[in-house]
């Protein structure tokens, strides 16, 4: 019988990589009778932190429009409707007035991903985020959305983000973590930083988590024996050479390194990316909001065949 994940991992991705994540695990509660609202804790970084946010809140997975006729949705409180839709009309707005110099922007940043570790990297990382001019556009609509929720800190939930004067990771809702609610944090975590403008808490300012990894997997609060399951959006089967591409070879690449660190302190890790459907589903644009009910639909066939093939344990 397989068990509930004791931590469950939360990759970034934009408004598609939440939709799919939402699907898979609707799919994988609905092929195993699992609660994935119970694990013990979440780790959410940009996207990611979103489905943390609502899974912490007590909020299920969102399913497709209709389902398989053979299956039935798992019992819960009924997940609220497109809860990234906030981050996919601000990320749209941002990236006509950014045009071609935010693609430009990204690239400088996909091969940090691939030394995180190296001396310095935190200092080379804030040199460039400092360097970057300040978008204008804010996320309050996605922090209302969340503050909406009522979720709070109360050790389960954690949501990276990144400072952007020092360049280094932090994690919101850790002990050692700065003070913020979850609003804010998930805010933080959700700021690209060629897109939208820092968010200040507390005087410091922060930006998306994704620019220090795609899925922070490395962070989550293990134990020998702990089993952890990591959805990373990025990390598409499709191989390409454009910029999404270079993306997601760095995502493998940067989530395989965590995934061993995790290993040797004990933990048994399963990581899923995409697989061939839900990647062509998804297409190039991770914030192209008219996807998302076909994202959501190919994600949770995957869950379901994930759950069939007994790999969630």
């Amino acid at each position: 019988m397989p068990t509930t994940p004791d931590v469950l991992v939360l990759g970034g991705g934009g408004v598609l990589g939440e939709a799919w994540m939402m699907g898979v695990l609707g799919g994988i509660e609905d092929g195993t009778e699992l609660d994935m609202r119970s694990c013990e804790y979440f780790v959410g970084t940009s996207a990611g932190a979103i489905v943390g946010a609502h899974l912490a809140a007590g909020d299920s997975p969102r399913r497709p429009r209709s389902l398989p006729k053979s299956i039935e949705a798992a019992p819960g409180l009924p997940a609220r409707a497109e809860p990234a839709s906030a981050l996919a009309v601000a990320g749209a707005i941002a990236a006509r007035r950014a045009g071609s110099w935010a693609l430009a922007a990204a690239g400088t940043f996909a091969p940090l991903a691939l030394g995180l570790a190296a001396p310095g990297g935190a200092l080379v990382r804030g040199a460039l985020l400092r360097r970057l001019p300040r978008p204008p556009l804010k996320l309050d609509r996605l922090e209302k959305q969340i503050e909406s929720l009522g979720a709070r800190f109360d050790g389960r939930l954690r949501v990276t983000a990144v400072e952007r004067g020092s360049g280094r990771r932090v994690v919101f809702g850790s002990p050692r973590g700065p003070r913020a609610t979850v609003a804010e944090a998930v805010t933080a975590s959700c700021t690209i930083p060629w897109l939208f403008a820092p968010v200040e808490i507390d005087g410091r300012e922060y930006i998306d988590g994704g620019v220090w990894s795609p899925t922070n997997l490395d962070i989550a609060p293990v134990g020998r024996g702990a089993h952890v399951l990591c959805l990373n959006p990025t990390a598409s089967l499709t191989a390409t050479t454009d910029m999404i591409g270079v993306f997601r070879r760095v995502s493998r690449t940067a989530v395989a390194v965590e995934t061993l660190a995790l290993r040797r302190r004990g933990a048994t890790v399963r990581t899923f990316a995409p697989n061939a459907a839900c990647a062509e589903a998804m297409g190039l644009n991770l914030m192209d909001r008219s996807r998302s009910e076909r994202v959501l639909a190919a994600g949770y066939r995957q869950g379901l065949e994930i759950s069939a093939n007994g790999s969630v344990e």
